[in-house]
Order: C-alpha cells, then structure tokens, then sequence
C-alpha cells in the first residue's frame, strides 16, 4: 500500500530534499542501494533480479490477500490487496503485479495495478502502478499512474533487504515527477503492535512523505512474515489496520 494511493522508495540523503530533485542523478548499483549522489537516475540490470518476491517484511507470494479497514472522515474505507498469478515485463524485468482496491463506504473509489521485483541481494523495488480512480462507477481520474523507464519515471526500492542497516535514512519509493515522488524514512526496527489479526513484534515502522503534498505524512508498520499491518495519517489522526490475511 501507498501514502493515501500508497507510498514507494530509493535513498536520497536528507540533505538533497530540500533542494529539491532532477531526473539524472547517477547512483550505484541496485544490489548495493541506490544512493543519490547528484540529479535522479538508476542503473538497471534486469540480471540482477530474480523471479520471486520473498523479503520478510515484504512478502509477495501470488494468491495471498490482505484486508484492511479504517474509519476516514467520510466513511470507512476498506482496502483489499492481493498478489495476483498475472505478471508483467518492466525495464526488462519481470514483475510481480499486485491489485490494491479500496472501496468507501462499499463503494469502490480506486483500482490499482501495482509492479514489484526484488533482487538478487533482497531489495524489493516498484516500478510503477496503473491506476485508475472511480466516481458512481466511473474513472475520473489516472493521475499518479506510471511507468519505470517510461517518459524520464525510474523505480524505487519498496523495502530494503535489511531494513536495520539504513536506519534514519531517507530515499525514494518512486520517481516520476510532478506525479509520483513518494520518499520514505526508516525509523525503528523494533516496534510492536497490535491489530485485529494478531500482535507482531520487531515491526518496522517508516515515515512515509511526498514533496508533491508536503503536508501529508504517514507512519507504517511492517510485521515480518506478513507485511503492512497498520497506517497512521499523521495529519487527520485516521488510522487503518489489518483485518484480514489469507495465504494460498
């Protein structure tokens, strides 16, 4: 899941975000982390990458489902994701789709189609997302949809292959300016937390932000073996939480 649309990722020392971001930054190679070091760009080796998405706090196998639901200021929103058999090629790379629904009040107000693959290090990164936002039934809207090496978008890391190691770093989920430029900060490794569907420790908990609405910042919770089980929007104070997994 993303910040409101759900957030994604590649490190971008905090130093830069103030300053702002270009397409044409040369970074290392994906199995060490992208670390910016000048204008945006990444180096993709679809060798690198492997056919599976396995990391602890960031599972992916097709068939499994999350639901979550969470009182919003004009109704409850449940969201529903699931890791679909459908793949897809991206930069040369297979990837993993998953279907992220959410629905207000029963009513379905957006349909995405999001792309992951993991390398061979452990790394999962996100390289894009079709999306589509409903209205009575009807798309109103596509913004925010996009495509890794596609009109100057680049992909982001989602989660780390060991997240402990880039404590307090910032870096970027996604790039495809003006429309997608979600960041994220890791801050704990040791959270515990309780939801519905079970208490979970050793929980990864992120700030999720994006230049694009500087007001709007997130906390998300990551339990290992499971995923997202919790967002916090820090703005609004609504929160929503896992209520349901089912693996195939």
């Amino acid at each position: 899941m993303k910040l409101n649309k759900r957030l994604a990722t590649i490190l971008i020392p905090i130093g830069l975000l103030a300053g702002g971001l270009t397409a044409g930054t040369v970074l290392t190679s994906c199995r060490n982390g992208p670390t910016a070091v000048g204008p945006y760009t990444v180096d993709i080796d679809p060798a690198d990458f492997v056919a599976r998405v396995d990391n602890p706090y960031f599972p992916l196998t097709p068939g499994t489902k999350w639901v979550y639901e969470g009182q919003v200021e004009d109704g409850v929103e449940r969201i529903e994701v699931e890791v679909l058999a459908d793949t897809k090629v991206v930069m040369g790379i297979t990837v993993t789709v998953v279907r992220d629904t959410v629905y207000l009040n029963g009513e379905m107000i957006e349909d995405t189609f999001d792309w992951y693959a993991q390398d061979k290090e452990g790394n999962v990164w996100y390289l894009g997302e079709d999306t589509q936002e409903y209205e009575n039934g009807q798309v109103v809207s596509t913004a925010g949809a996009w495509e890794a090496g596609v009109d100057g978008a680049l992909p982001g890391i989602v989660m780390y292959a060991d997240p402990a190691a880039h404590l307090g770093e910032t870096y970027r989920l996604e790039y495809y300016q003006g429309e997608a430029e979600d960041m994220a900060q890791i801050l704990s490794v040791k959270e515990s937390v309780t939801v519905p569907v079970g208490s979970f420790e050793n929980v990864l908990q992120t700030l999720d932000t994006t230049p694009l609405e500087p007001d709007v910042q997130e906390h998300k919770f990551y339990a290992p073996g499971v995923g997202v089980v919790k967002e916090v929007n820090l703005e609004t104070g609504e929160t929503v939480v896992l209520m349901e997994v089912s693996t195939p």
